[in-house]
C-alpha cells in the first residue's frame, strides 16, 4: 500500500526532506512498523528515528501511538516533541 510520509522541524533537517510518498511492504501495517521501515534506511534515518530518540507522531493529523494501524493513502508525520512556528 502506498502512503504519504511528512517530516517536520529537526526531523525534516536531518533526513534532508518534508515529505515522500512510499510503497509499503505487506508486513508494515502500523505507525510503528512505518518507523522501523525508515530506520532501515541507515543513515540520517536511523539516526533521526532511532526508537530511543523522542519523536512525536501522527497519523492524518492526529497524534497516535506506534500501535496505530495505517491504510492506504494515509499521511503518516514524524516530529519532535516541541515544534516552534
Amino acid at each position: 500500500m502506498k502512503i504519504n510520509l511528512r517530516y517536520f522541524a529537526s526531523v525534516r533537517e536531518a533526513v534532508g526532506i518534508g515529505q515522500e510518498s512510499v510503497e509499503l511492504p505487506g508486513e508494515v501495517d502500523t505507525v510503528g512498523a512505518v518507523r522501523g521501515l525508515l530506520v532501515t534506511r541507515g543513515g540520517p534515518w536511523a539516526e533521526a528515528l532511532a526508537p530511543q530518540r523522542a519523536v512525536r507522531m501522527a497519523c492524518n493529523q492526529v497524534m497516535c501511538g506506534p500501535e496505530t494501524r495505517v491504510e492506504a493513502g494515509a499521511e503518516v508525520a514524524f516530529f519532535p516533541p516541541v515544534t516552534g512556528g
